[in-house]
């Protein structure tokens, strides 16, 4: 198993920004694709972004496109979603995740969750 530790959230204006990390263990030793979900209070857990094992893999949610960048570093175990132009809506607990087989947008395509960080945005 991969553990996995969110960080960068907190409270920000509307069209401010935010930039979430997920650390991985230092035992994990391949290389993974990786995803962002979030969930809001009362509503289920969504897909933000994916990232996989090649150039341009990358993948947005529509609600997100164009405002939110998912990258990452290999060398340092981290992930990142980098969040621009803050909306109330994207108010949410965000979660990264392992990404395992199948459709990239889908929760039961990820093997392994951090804890979560919060992302409150004010308006």
């Amino acid at each position: 198993q991969v553990q996995l530790v969110e960080s960068g959230g907190g409270l920000v204006q509307t069209g401010g920004s935010l930039r979430l990390s997920c650390v991985a263990s230092k035992e994990t030793g391949s290389t993974y694709a990786m995803g962002w979900f979030r969930q809001a209070p009362g509503k289920e857990r969504e897909f933000v972004a994916y990232i996989g094992w090649v150039e341009d893999s990358e993948r947005y949610a529509d609600s997100v496109k164009g405002r939110f960048a998912i990258s990452r570093d290999n060398a340092k175990r981290t992930f990142y979603l980098q969040m621009n132009s803050l909306k109330p809506e994207d108010t949410a607990v965000y979660y990264c995740a392992t990404y395992y087989s199948g459709a990239y947008d889908q929760l039961r395509s990820y093997n392994d969750w951090g804890q979560g960080t919060q992302v409150t945005v004010s308006s």
